[in-house]
């Protein structure tokens, strides 16, 4: 079984930075591709980042692009969300999700992510 745990989240203010991790278990990233997600209250959840399984190919929403940078750490077993140039507007929870089914590409789609975090709270100030 698959196991995700989110860290990092916080409260910063706007144009600040923060850096969220998430420790994978049960899932080595060389055959999971890999997705960070965001719901803000009353809102639909939405894409942010995603990374393949091989080659490390990475996709980002239009909206995060140039600010937002998806990495990972084979050795460690981690995926990491460093979030620059911070926005109120990204404001949400964020959630790393993991799909294990070849060819284990990045996808901007949430229901092809088997695997999901409990979630870490990022909140934006202006």
């Amino acid at each position: 079984q698959v196991h995700l745990v989110e860290s990092g989240g916080g409260l910063v203010q706007a144009g600040g930075s923060l850096r969220l991790s998430c420790a994978a278990s049960g899932c080595t990233l060389s055959t999971c591709a890999m997705g960070w997600f965001r719901q803000a209250p009353g809102k639909e959840r939405e894409f942010v980042a995603a990374m393949s399984a091989i080659g490390g190919i990475t996709d980002y929403a239009d909206s995060v692009k140039g600010r937002f940078t998806i990495s990972r750490d084979n050795a460690r077993n981690a995926v990491f969300l460093q979030l620059n140039s911070l926005k109120p507007e990204d404001t949400a929870v964020y959630h790393c999700a993991a799909q294990r089914r070849w060819p284990w590409a990045a996808s901007r789609v949430g229901a092809e992510y088997d695997y999901w975090g409990q979630g870490a709270q990022v909140t934006v100030s202006s």
